[in-house]
């Protein structure tokens, strides 16, 4: 099965869900930069999920850049994963109308925590598919960054309800500075010409 219907495939949705996104801002009150200044929490949370998608399709890509083949359990990995991202614009939105509330911010957290492990099955399912010698493989064996990833997923839910449910929020925008620069191993087989 050709791997890139299930790049352009997963391109399109991220796409139209960053458009979303940007669709939910609202324009300020009045014409003043005080009406402006009321709306600066929804440009920050707005950010911090336009980010968590752009880090989500730039990991995506560099994955499917070392990969040679797909099958049935990739699609639904993938599939699963574009779910979770299909979510944000409904999660961002609600965060931005009530941020400092526990339900909305725990929404929002889920969704990343579920992007997450939905990441994370698909590249369980691309080792399936590949081999554990495959260059996959041999980024999924020990993926450290991965797994810190979870811990902080679970960390900013807990922290969202024990603490402040802005936490939640905090910790995951913290979470996108380990991600903003790729995977150093992964461009480190494309380096080598560990692909196609």
């Amino acid at each position: 099965m050709p791997k890139t219907r299930i790049e352009a495939f997963t391109d399109a949705v991220i796409a139209i869900v960053m458009t979303l996104l940007v669709l939910e801002l609202r324009e300020p009150a009045n014409d003043t930069w005080q009406a402006f200044e009321g709306t600066g929490h929804q440009f920050f949370i707005y950010l911090i999920s336009f980010v968590s998608l752009a880090v989500y399709w730039n990991n995506h890509h560099h994955l499917f850049n070392i990969v040679k083949k797909v099958d049935g359990w990739v699609l639904w990995a993938n599939n699963l994963f574009i779910l979770m991202m299909s979510l944000f614009p409904f999660a961002t939105d609600w965060v931005v109308d009530y941020p400092t509330s526990l339900a909305p911010q725990i929404l929002y957290g889920g969704v990343i925590f579920g992007a997450d492990l939905g990441y994370l099955l698909l590249g369980v399912a691309l080792v399936r598919c590949n081999g554990k010698n495959s260059a996959i493989g041999r980024l999924f064996q020990n993926y450290r960054k991965m797994k810190i990833t979870l811990f902080m997923n679970v960390l900013a839910l807990l922290c969202g309800w024990l603490i402040h449910p802005v936490a939640v929020l905090v910790v995951n925008g913290l979470m996108l500075l380990m991600w903003f620069i790729p995977e150093k191993q992964i461009e480190q087989f494309i380096h080598r010409g560990e692909h196609e």
